[in-house]
């Protein structure tokens, strides 16, 4: 029983430099033949009153057009000193989206925040053992 044969982990964003406001969509990632994704996206730096997000979007599409945000699948912290979210990670995770295709959007406003890569582990596979991702 090992986790990795039973999830598909994806690196599915590459680290974005520290600005005020990031705009930076991950890989479209497929949900067929999975019910379920955690998006993880690490913040490498924070300045006092940044606030960095994290909104999973979805499409019938396996297109950045036409993206739409899920209601409920967002996460966001405010930097109340300069590093203080330093190593911290916004987590967010979609059980069954309505559309077969998502992405996470990182995003940072008021403060620069620089971020790390994004992973996705995709769950609940009709199929195991689960095949790696290229990226891993």
């Amino acid at each position: 029983m090992n986790l990795s044969k039973n999830v598909k982990i994806m690196e599915v964003g590459a680290p974005v430099a520290a600005g005020s406001s990031v705009d930076n969509n991950s890989d479209v990632v497929d949900m067929q033949g999975f019910e379920g994704v955690v998006f993880i996206a690490s913040i490498t730096d924070s300045v006092d009153t940044g606030i960095a997000g994290l909104v999973v979007e979805q499409n019938s599409a396996n297109s950045a057009t036409g993206m739409a945000a899920l209601s409920g699948a967002a996460a966001s912290v405010v930097s109340a000193a300069n590093d203080d979210l330093n190593g911290q990670l916004l987590v967010v995770d979609v059980h069954k989206p309505q559309e077969r295709f998502v992405q996470a959007v990182r995003t940072s406003s008021i403060a620069n925040i620089a971020f790390g890569s994004v992973i996705a582990i995709l769950y609940n596979g009709k199929k195991y053992p689960v095949t790696e991702d290229s990226t891993i």
